[in-house]
């Protein structure tokens, strides 16, 4: 049975970590409001974009040529995965490693290389049997996210899908954050560009004509890299915010696990201190009748 100094020491500990856990779910909680206030801003811009862009490129597709359109193969994917640079968050990066795993092993007739954004991500696939083309690291350990380095990994992914033909498409895979309980990891393809079809469109209730005052050669050559940047600034900031809710909520359950722990610690001490003191007055009681 451990001494009423151990039970002491444990119950001390165990204090210490709760302070930690409840420190860094207040900081969590106050990184979350920030990156949450950025992805609902930056959400519709995205996602009309896409649609828009979608859809202009499915009429034109015809008339007008562009790398990041044009259809390839389905040999070879470049896979960019968007996870955190620390752990203390729950499930967070090990759902989205385990989506990435699982879409690998789906393609694993086709060759893969990896663009990792974020250590966790970079960590777990260095020791595994697939070639990193490229890693960002300590762009997200802040709990922001500037535009300057989405650009910075877009215009990598647009160099690295243009200049190397062999590579058919390329995949986005992120963490889109859905409440403070609900994040849901999701498999996207950023290059080429893919397009919406009529019916889709008319589905999605934004058919519209479009009258062009400068060429499509024009108008896309500028718009496609912004859509590769956009898109790539919003995975950020939906794994960031993702982030910080699974912290959130793991500091949360950790400080109730530890105050659990502590009441069941406190309650063993006392036991041990009562049957250390009931001990002494057996002794003195006995000590007494025998004399």
């Amino acid at each position: 049975m451990a001494s009423l100094l151990d039970m002491r020491r444990r119950i001390k500990s165990v204090k210490n970590t709760q302070q930690i856990t409840k420190a860094m779910k207040m900081v969590a909680a106050a990184k979350l409001k920030r990156a949450q206030d950025r992805v609902t801003a930056a959400r519709p811009f995205a996602v009309k974009m896409s649609e828009v862009l979608g859809g202009l490129s499915a009429k034109v597709s015809e008339e007008f040529s562009h790398p990041l359109l044009d259809p390839r193969g389905d040999e070879k994917y470049l896979v960019v995965l968007v996870t955190a640079d620390k752990g203390l968050a729950g499930a967070f990066n090990a759902n989205v490693i385990k989506a990435t795993q699982a879409f690998l092993n789906e393609n694993a007739s086709r060759s893969t290389e990896l663009m990792a954004v974020g250590r966790k991500g970079r960590d777990f696939f260095k020791r595994r049997e697939i070639t990193i083309a490229a890693e960002y690291i300590g762009l997200t350990g802040t709990g922001q996210v500037k535009y300057t380095d989405a650009a910075e990994i877009a215009e990598n992914i647009i160099k690295t899908f243009t200049e190397d033909e062999s590579i058919d498409k390329v995949f986005l895979v992120f963490t889109e954050f859905k409440t403070v309980l609900s994040q849901k990891p999701i498999i996207e393809q950023l290059l080429p560009i893919p397009s919406i079809s009529h019916d889709e469109e008319t589905e999605g209730g934004v058919e519209a004509e479009y009258i062009y005052e400068q060429p499509p050669a024009e108008i896309f050559g500028k718009l496609l890299p912004k859509q590769v940047v956009t898109q790539v600034y919003r995975a950020m900031l939906e794994s960031v915010a993702s982030e910080q809710g699974s912290r959130m909520t793991a500091m949360d359950s950790a400080s109730k696990n530890a105050g659990e722990l502590i009441d069941t610690l406190t309650l063993n001490m006392n036991r041990i201190r009562q049957a250390a003191i009931t001990k002494e007055i057996i002794e003195v009681v006995s000590g007494a009748a025998a004399l």
